[in-house]
């Protein structure tokens, strides 16, 4: 497949707003890195985007060059109500791409949102609060390794959910646990969230144990599974540790190209479901 730039994908059409949970319980998988990959390619073309980072160890943040001491309203004040959603957004390097930054303050919020008023509806309330979610084409969510309250409120707030899915042994079976986890929200919380696509991650082409996850996964969720899978890459761990993401750290690598042919793969899928 040819390289595209991100200026290739300009042209396509902005769906209506989106709100995406980048979800999977299991850690390590690539999730972070696709969140904050993905924001940027779709803010590279145009998009106004806003990471909101609801891990409390802050990868996103760190991964989009937030110092951890300018961090003075984060997602923890978002979630209790101590801040709103414009006063929490910050800038990033990124012309149009913002994020919602994360603290480890944000690992006692679950106990403290126990005991409080609609405690699973606190993110869905506060991204609409005085219309400020108006302000972005997409929000990308990036949940933490768990399904606890706080992935709870993400997957509430949520129009759909995006699954990196490592390409290894036990890919199957954490991804059943999800998907009976959005039906359960489904039912009981919000009736309209969807499976946007699972992407597979940290693909090597040289283990057959690869292609076989990547088959089976393909086999139960059909086109559920983006035709862009996303190669184990040097140049993507590393890009973390200069705060940039890969697409910044180095265009041209074979993982930030396969970030862009996501961008485009998701915009082609968003324009067909809008149509």
């Amino acid at each position: 497949m040819p390289d595209r730039s991100p200026d290739s994908l300009a042209a396509m059409p902005t769906p209506g707003r989106r709100i995406v949970a980048v979800a999977n319980q299991k850690g390590g998988v690539g999730k972070t890195t696709t969140t904050i990959n993905l924001a940027t390619a779709l803010a590279a073309i145009g998009r106004r985007v806003l990471v909101v980072d609801l891990d409390p160890q802050g990868n996103a943040s760190t991964g989009l060059g937030i110092d951890r001491n300018s961090r003075a309203h984060s997602s923890y004040e978002l979630l209790i109500g101590a801040a709103g959603l414009r006063e929490s957004a910050r800038p990033t390097a990124i012309p149009k791409l913002s994020i919602v930054p994360s603290t480890v303050d944000l690992s006692g919020a679950e106990l403290e949102l126990v005991d409080a008023e609609h405690r699973c509806f606190r993110l869905r309330d506060a991204l609409y609060a005085d219309h400020a979610i108006d302000d972005y084409d997409y929000v990308l969510i990036d949940c933490p390794p768990s399904l606890n309250l706080i992935t709870l409120n993400a997957l509430t707030a949520a129009d759909a959910v995006l699954v990196p899915l490592q390409c290894e042994f036990f890919a199957l079976e954490g991804l059943s646990l999800l998907l009976k986890t959005v039906e359960r929200v489904r039912a009981n919380f919000n009736p309209e969230l969807e499976i946007l696509g699972v992407v597979l991650t940290m693909f090597d082409r040289r283990n057959r144990l690869s292609d076989q996850v990547a088959a089976d996964v393909r086999g139960v969720l059909g086109d559920k599974v983006y035709d862009t899978v996303i190669p184990r890459n040097v140049r993507i761990s590393e890009a973390p540790s200069h705060g940039k993401p890969a697409l910044l750290y180095d265009l041209k690598c074979a993982g930030s190209q396969a970030y862009v042919r996501l961008a485009s793969e998701v915009l082609r899928r968003e324009r067909k479901r809008a149509a």
